[in-house]
């Protein structure tokens, strides 16, 4: 205890302030700066850790033609329309729908996917337009539903007629894909 007297005596208050000061430099440096000092370093191994693992992949305008055709090769070629049609009515026969004569296009654009609409006059209640809509979607995945116009000629009668403007789509032709 001598010695402490003795050693704060001469240091004297500005001294004794100056240690104080020093050891609560001490005491935040090791309560804040290590704790962070180890996060950071984890997270630059967690970051080294990711970037050997992934290398990185350079975009060039070849990756994006690959997965453009990619793409395009989810959908069937032009050449199974017959097929998909097929497919259509035979679900419209399942939903026990009249169909009536349609209209059929296969419209000519650019590059791209090619579209053939598709515009089915039907007849029936609407629970089996319903279900043969969401038939449609479900199974041709090809398929999407541009437009429904339903009409019922009196209040109380069940039958509805009702227009349905489907798009089915195909891969695009071999010449525009080339551009």
């Amino acid at each position: 205890m001598r010695r402490l007297n003795s050693w704060l005596s001469r240091l004297g208050t500005a001294g004794v302030i100056g240690v104080g000061v020093l050891l609560a430099a001490a005491g935040f440096y090791v309560s804040t700066f290590v704790p962070a000092e180890r996060e950071l370093a984890a997270q630059r191994l967690a970051a080294e850790h990711l970037r050997t693992r992934m290398p990185h992949q350079l975009v060039s305008a070849g990756g994006r033609a690959d997965a453009l055709r990619r793409f395009h090769n989810l959908f069937p070629p032009v050449e199974k329309l017959a097929d998909e049609l097929e497919q259509l009515y035979g679900l419209a026969r399942a939903a026990q729908l009249e169909l009536q004569q349609g209209k059929y296009q296969l419209e000519k654009r650019g590059a791209g996917l090619r579209s053939y609409r598709v515009i089915l006059p039907i007849r029936g209640t609407f629970p089996q337009i319903r279900e043969f809509v969401g038939a449609v979607l479900k199974t041709m995945p090809i398929a999407s539903v541009d437009a429904l116009r339903f009409e019922r000629q009196k209040v109380g009668e069940a039958l509805l007629e009702a227009q349905v403007r489907f798009t089915l789509h195909f891969q695009p032709r071999e010449d525009t894909e080339a551009r």
